[in-house]
């Protein structure tokens, strides 16, 4: 193994591409420390310690790369752009005029991600603006001018008039808009400069920085004994989450690498006196074709009862039915809001996987090259018969997908550890940061791989 990483950095272009990946990695990471000036950085903090928000915020960031409880350059993240992205592959699916530049190849794509970009700069804006306007409404709740959220000085000036108001408001928006533009353009320079996806690189990241906060907040909770002090973990309590960490791991390389392969063949054809074809291939269907997105879509969709909920119950204290609507939509909360997780999972799973698998134009491209299933008949019965094999795997892949998704949930509130913990070391962010590493091997796999070296990923 050393002697593979050794070889990858004596390769002159793969050792600029992953020096350039990390410099792009680091200036990321910067630009989230840097914060706004115009806002309380300790009363933010205990607000969020604090607040209702907390987890709603923290499940946000392992998503999208953002900053949203410090109000930092970066605030807004990735997320307006996977946004962004999202709204126009479903139209892509439904609207004609962006199925036809998709059918266009590059240079469609090309028309699309222009689209794409204009349409995150509004989304920027847009979020930019109601993250201030609660940022203004959370200070002006408060008497206590150590609790505002907004800086003491800019709320002074708040008073003096609509020009200064105006001022800072527009000058806070654009400089949040611009850090996700240039987030936006820092991953586009990895893709094409470095290795690996850049947006998913930088959603990995801001995960794995929270990983060591994470793991010291476990190890303040933890006595490091049998049975443990209450309200702390014992030793057994770590081996579970040893244990569920690996599980996760291997799990999740497994499903990444699972494929139904379909055997194909090709029509045998006589040119002079040479016959071409009749060769057997196979044709390969990813079990998870969906990826994390329906985790995304889920809990994201989760959030809002919860949030609601959460805010009724607070206006109206003494409604009971409330009460108990705000106990079923709070994380780890029993049975009903890990049943809603996991439908909701499955329905994205197969939502997404209908919006990028078209099984009729996969057998009309089989059929274009002369390649047909053995038994099935080129058109419909192909693509009725691709459809149901897609249906059935994808089943597996929700499955995995929503057992990834519940184990953390069920853990924190069997053992009593911080939700964002269980979520790091064997939910959601390791799942993201497992694919996207695993993703980056199988790219540097095929520059060694292009110079005639074994891969990471192959024996010796």
């Amino acid at each position: 193994m050393f002697e593979k990483f050794r070889i990858i950095f004596t390769i002159p272009e793969l050792r600029q591409k992953i020096f350039l990946t990390l410099l792009f990695l680091a200036i990321y990471r910067v630009g989230w420390q840097i914060p706004l000036p115009v806002v309380n950085q300790q009363a933010m903090t205990a607000h969020f310690e604090t607040g209702g928000l907390a987890d709603l915020v923290a499940a946000v960031s392992v998503f999208s790369a953002s900053q949203l409880n410090q109000a930092t350059i970066f605030g807004l993240g990735i997320m307006p752009y996977i946004s962004a992205s999202i709204i126009f592959q479903l139209l892509g699916s439904v609207w004609k005029p962006l199925e036809e530049l998709k059918k266009e190849g590059e240079s469609g794509q090309k028309k699309i991600n222009e689209y794409t970009r204009y349409a995150t700069v509004v989304l920027c804006l847009i979020q930019s603006y109601f993250y201030l306007r609660w940022l203004i409404s959370a200070s002006a709740s408060t008497a206590n001018p150590a609790s505002r959220l907004i800086n003491e000085t800019v709320w002074e000036s708040m008073q003096s008039g609509f020009l200064a108001n105006f001022g800072w408001q527009f000058a806070a928006v654009l400089t949040m808009t611009a850090g996700t533009v240039f987030l936006m353009w820092l991953g586009e320079q990895i893709d094409e400069f470095g290795i690996g996806n850049g947006i998913s690189l930088l959603i990995m990241a801001g995960i794995l920085a929270r990983m060591p906060g994470a793991g010291y907040q476990l190890i303040k909770q933890s006595d490091f004994q049998l049975g443990g002090a209450p309200g702390n973990l014992g030793i057994e309590h770590l081996i579970v989450l040893a244990v569920m960490f690996v599980a996760v791991i291997f799990g999740v390389v497994f499903i990444t690498q699972g494929q139904r392969r379909i055997p194909t063949q090709s029509a045998k054809h006589v040119r002079g006196r040479r016959v071409y074809g009749g060769t057997r291939q196979y044709l390969p269907l990813r079990v998870n074709q969906a990826g994390v997105m329906p985790i995304i879509f889920a809990s994201s969709l989760l959030m809002i009862p919860m949030i609601l909920f959460n805010q009724l119950a607070t206006r109206f204290p003494n409604s009971g039915v409330l009460g108990e609507l705000k106990a079923v939509f709070e994380r780890g909360d029993g049975f009903t809001y890990n049943l809603l997780y996991v439908a909701m999972i499955y329905f994205f799973c197969y939502f997404w996987t209908a919006i990028t698998f078209n099984p009729k134009d996969m057998a009309e491209n089989l059929k274009n090259y002369g390649t047909f299933i053995p038994g099935y008949r080129p058109g419909k019965r192909t693509t009725d018969y691709l459809e149901k094999v897609m249906v059935r795997i994808t089943y597996v892949g929700a499955g995995f997908l929503a057992l990834v998704a519940i184990i953390p949930t069920i853990i924190s509130a069997a053992i009593n550890v911080p939700l964002m913990v269980a979520s790091f070391y064997g939910g959601t962010g390791l799942l993201i940061a497992v694919s996207v590493a695993f993703d980056l091997v199988q790219k540097i796999d095929s520059h060694l791989v292009m110079r005639n070296y074994k891969g990471l990923l192959e024996r010796s």
